[in-house]
């Protein structure tokens, strides 16, 4: 060994400038840990509540009626859902409904449409054959109608016309009553045809009918009434305002149809008769027509063709609705 002697540790100063510094920084991340998330919180909370003015201020409540013009369905307007139970929720609005109301010209109006007689008059000859009191005489209930010579019936031809023009009225707003509807097995008595328009107190009557005239002749016309003064019959409220009816559909029929007015019968397509049970009777605007001659080759192609007859239909359904309209 050398004899030599090996001094002491020397112990850290804790005033030294490097210890100093260690020190302030532990201090500081103390004071942090504490600080920082007291300061976040309050940072958070405040802007939750400017986050929750701004949506109030810029953002006003939505209403669950939709503007005018909206698409509504089962998904709302324009596919947004709509708020349960709310005013638009499966159903239009009231405007909406009030707009679809105005687009009916025949909304409010009633329209009573007579498919002259029954395919079932045949067999009960004895029902139709007894005579009913029609003001100025007594005549037949009803009578069992024509055919054309390969057996299309008037009645079959009379309820197809009048199934089509009853669509298109009730598209239009109509309510349509029918004197029958193919449902009774005979009739009705042309008496009863005359008051179930008056009950349903309807705006205006026509009476669909074909003609079964001999084969020369061809056309349609429209029956109108006379006046009648007899017994329960008294025309004289109708018998102008039918008049106008009778016109209109008479242009109207021709225009539609390219069937030409009658040969035989009327003048111009219109005929002034006193003898009609349906007619005296009415208490509302009411006419006929004759629709063509079904023993006419011309005339009963015509009426067995389901096109012509849409064409006839839609003739007498623009007549009623220029009457109503006018």
């Amino acid at each position: 060994m050398t004899g030599r002697t090996t001094p002491p540790p020397v112990e850290p100063d804790p005033h030294s400038g490097r210890e100093r510094r260690a020190v302030r920084l532990r201090r500081a991340a103390k004071l942090t840990s504490v600080v920082l998330p007291v300061c976040l919180i309050g940072w958070l909370s405040w802007q939750a509540v400017a986050n929750s003015t701004r949506d109030v201020t810029s953002h006003p409540a939505v209403s669950p009626h939709y503007a005018e013009g909206d698409r509504v369905d089962a998904d709302g307007p324009s596919g947004a859902a709509s708020p349960e139970g709310s005013p638009s929720a499966g159903a239009p609005s009231p405007s909406a409904s009030a707009a679809g109301t105005a687009n009916l010209p025949l909304a409010g109006r009633t329209v009573l449409l007579d498919p002259g007689h029954n395919t079932g008059n045949a067999k009960h000859t004895a029902d139709i054959n007894r005579k009913v009191d029609i003001g100025n005489s007594r005549k037949e209930c009803d009578t069992t109608g024509t055919s054309t010579n390969v057996g299309y019936s008037e009645a079959e031809y009379t309820l197809d016309v009048v199934h089509r023009a009853r669509q298109i009225l009730q598209d239009r707003g109509a309510t349509v009553v029918l004197t029958q509807d193919g449902d009774r097995p005979w009739g009705p008595c042309i008496d009863e045809r005359a008051r179930i328009g008056n009950e349903a107190k309807a705006d205006a009557a026509v009476s669909i009918h074909a003609d079964g005239a001999p084969a020369s002749g061809s056309g349609f016309h429209v029956i109108m009434p006379a006046k009648v003064v007899a017994g329960p019959a008294d025309t004289s409220a109708i018998v102008d305002p039918s008049h106008r009816l009778g016109v209109l559909l008479r242009d109207t029929f021709k225009a539609g149809t390219g069937e030409p007015t009658s040969t035989y019968i009327g003048q111009q397509g219109l005929d002034t008769r006193s003898d009609l049970g349906g007619l005296n009777l009415s208490k509302v605007p009411k006419v006929f027509i004759e629709c063509g001659n079904m023993r006419n080759t011309g005339d009963a192609g015509r009426m067995s063709d389901p096109e012509w007859r849409q064409r006839a239909a839609q003739a007498v359904a623009d007549a009623l609705t220029s009457y109503l309209t006018g």
